[in-house]
């Protein structure tokens, strides 16, 4: 079974949702865009205030190349283009539509017919990429790159592999498991269009090996003799793109922080952006929905929605039977990587992919004891690094420092402070020496 070589832990998975089928989440009165909702520049808003939107609506354009278009996912009126509360807890810009029925733009294909690439011989591998590009496709977990700047290559480099991430090795997550019960054949059809886009020879589904169901219905569908599905341990990180490219490929990237498995002649995407590549190229339809786990030990009815985007967090979470009557954080992400929620009424965005409710114990940290020296946080580092050096060097504010013990190449994934036995809040020192030399 392959894995990364480097670190990793075997947290408690908790899929409480694993065997829930994807439930439509209902229209919210209101729904709120960010104009970020990727990396890069912030769209453009291409409506005003009382302007009628319909589903599939654009309402704020790209601002360059490494940007994407966004678009209505509800139909109704502007209330207003100004700044909302977003998941980072800050007041940024934003469209705000108050929502009335659900009217679709004409020109999106809803039907459940299976479009495939033989059948659009007229396609070019510039044309699929248009496309996607248009759509408003960009990674649909913490990274949020648009997809139509994975799909070129570094100078000198050719692409001949794309792997699909649908190992989802973040505890609680169960969204792109469901999807892939559910939408293999357009998953599938979306990995050949990546494929083809990226002039790439060889396709990979990356699964977990605790998804046996996933991993054996992918076999069945899988018709292309160039796609293979790859059964990995279940070990975090797997998930990430550096680990992914390590297992499935045997390639590992540089430490620099700026490296991507482009450097190595690979694209990674996850099932979720193959979906929506697949949407986008076949159906015409841009990114406006997409699947989303809402979980937590003490949630009365924890589920996965197929969610508009902009619907408000705190929606979900009602249909969900509400806040559990105890301590609580509300995480958007799983436990390892999420980010706390000051405000549940921030939106649903490209990158949302699960919603966790910590209650209770859960949800408390332990006091911190001195460092045993055990070097456990280095064992586990994914990176190769020092975590408790790091830790420490952030602590004392030697910034030029931690720089150079590699501060920058942190994927912020968890692991050392997960392992920790004195509970020392590692990444949290970590991520300040990180924030601090980006500023400077």
């Amino acid at each position: 079974m392959k894995t990364f070589r480097i670190g990793g832990i075997y947290p408690t998975e908790n899929k409480l949702t694993a065997k829930n089928p994807t439930m439509e989440a209902s229209l919210p009165e209101r729904a709120v865009f960010p104009l970020v909702q990727h990396i890069g520049a912030p769209a453009i808003p291409v409506v005003g205030k009382g302007d009628i939107v319909k589903v599939g609506t654009l309402i704020a354009e790209a601002d360059g190349v490494m940007s994407a278009p966004i678009y209505s996912s509800v139909s109704g009126t502007v209330a207003a283009v100004g700044t909302a509360v977003d998941e980072s807890g800050s007041s940024n810009p934003a469209i705000i539509i108050d929502v009335e029925g659900d009217e679709w733009e004409p020109s999106i294909d809803r039907s459940n017919n299976l479009e495939t690439l033989a059948q659009h011989p007229e396609l070019t591998p510039e044309e699929v990429s248009a496309r996607i590009r248009w759509a408003g496709v960009a990674g649909m977990s913490r990274t949020g790159l648009p997809t139509h700047v994975k799909l070129v290559p570094p100078t000198g480099v050719k692409f001949d592999s794309v792997i699909l991430n649908g190992v989802e090795s973040e505890p609680y997550a169960t969204a792109d498991y469901r999807l892939m019960m559910e939408r293999a054949d357009e998953i599938l059809v979306g990995l050949e269009l990546l494929m083809f886009a990226a002039e790439a020879q060889s396709g990979y589904v990356a699964i977990g090996a605790d998804k046996p169901s996933a991993i054996a219905l992918m076999q069945q569908k899988v018709a292309n003799d160039s796609i293979e599905i790859v059964s990995l341990k279940p070990k975090y990180p797997q998930g990430c793109e550096r680990q992914l490219t390590d297992a499935v490929l045997n390639r590992q990237m540089s430490s620099a922080p700026t490296a991507t498995p482009a450097d190595v002649g690979a694209v990674v995407v996850s099932v979720a952006t193959a979906f929506a590549v697949y949407e986008a190229v076949m159906k015409n339809k841009p990114l406006v929905e997409r699947y989303v786990t809402v979980s937590g030990k003490e949630m009365a009815h924890p589920a996965n929605f197929l969610a508009r985007i902009g619907t408000p967090i705190i929606h979900l979470i009602d249909a969900c039977g509400g806040i559990p009557v105890s301590d609580n954080k509300v995480l958007s992400g799983g436990p390892m990587t999420g980010r706390a929620l000051s405000c549940l009424d921030a939106p649903v965005i490209k990158s949302t992919y699960c919603i966790t409710i910590m209650s209770g114990r859960e949800a408390l940290r332990h006091t911190p004891k001195p460092c045993l020296r055990c070097a456990k946080c280095v064992d586990v580092c994914p990176m190769g690094l020092e975590p408790y050096l790091l830790a420490r060097l952030a602590m004392q504010q030697k910034w030029k420092q931690a720089k150079r013990e590699h501060v920058l190449s942190c994927m912020e994934c968890g692991c050392c402070q997960f392992a920790c036995p004195s509970y020392r809040p590692l990444l949290d020192y970590i991520r300040i020496a990180k924030v601090a030399l980006i500023e400077k």
